[in-house]
């Protein structure tokens, strides 16, 4: 991993038990505090609280944040493949990539998974099929994504980063090693190297260097202490996350953590 990298900070606003302008004035409170990615999630009902309460879908939330916003990356954390066609992913992601670039460079993150939220496969009328199924529509996917993007006219003013999130060895880290720039997973410090391993491996038969996929992982769970930050730190996060909920977005955490942030990179 570039393990030369700056440390990074990344905010995931639940779009969940809140009214869009809280979800709007968060956003633009976190660009003014420093953080350097804010994401939300591609879910269509609550993940925690009431199954039942108040949500937003994530990726016309995206337009607007990357319209009122001027340097931070965003993106989803991360995108259901199974939701949408492949290629019009592509060029949802192309067209987000222009309206965030200001006349400059895009700042969109492509974070994408092969969903796991069964409750959004059948109120929404997907085939939830199996986990292993919906792997292989991922890996089928990213291919028909990066070609489309290739064609898109204008093109995206950048090379796309795509984040892919998840752990499993025999198929997901695969899937990292063969298209990822940045790989998010809830790894625990004392399971990291073993998956680097592997993810080198999997490297190894692709054909890719994956020494430059940035790894990325959370802090926002029960124990998770600078203590836990640091032996993620050594083992060569250099994206951390962090979640924050509604109806009142709490911004102390993530003051916090930017000091943190701020002494790593001191």
């Amino acid at each position: 991993m570039p393990l030369d990298s700056p440390v990074r900070l990344a905010v995931q606003v639940q779009p969940q038990h809140a009214e869009y302008p809280a979800i709007r004035d968060t956003v633009l409170r976190l660009e003014e505090l420093g953080v350097d990615v804010v994401f939300n999630w591609d879910h269509f009902f609550p993940l925690t609280g009431d199954p039942d309460g108040l949500h937003f879908e994530a990726w016309t939330m995206l337009g607007a944040w990357a319209e009122q916003t001027e340097r931070i990356e965003f993106g989803t954390l991360v995108n259901c493949n199974s939701y949408r066609g492949a290629d019009l992913q592509a060029d949802m992601a192309r067209t987000l990539d222009h309206i965030s670039a200001k006349g400059g460079t895009g700042r969109f993150i492509f974070g994408t998974g092969s969903g796991w939220f069964e409750r959004d496969y059948d109120e929404y009328g997907y085939d939830f099929g199996t986990r292993g199924s919906r792997l292989n529509a991922l890996a089928d996917a990213l291919p028909r994504i990066e070609a489309r993007w290739a064609e898109l006219n204008p093109a995206p003013t950048r090379r796309i980063p795509v984040m892919i999130g998840g752990k499993g060895e025999q198929k997901t880290l695969r899937i990292v090693a063969r298209h990822a720039d940045i790989w998010h997973s809830f790894v625990a410090p004392d399971e990291l190297r073993h998956k680097l391993d592997v993810l080198a491996r999997w490297g190894d038969e692709v054909g890719r260097d994956v020494s430059e996929i940035t790894v990325s992982n959370e802090l926002d769970r029960a124990g998770h202490d600078v203590e836990h930050a640091e032996a993620l730190f050594a083992g060569g996060v250099r994206l951390f996350t962090i979640g924050i909920g509604g109806p009142a977005y709490d911004l102390d955490p993530v003051r916090r953590w930017l000091a943190w942030r701020d002494a790593k990179n001191g």
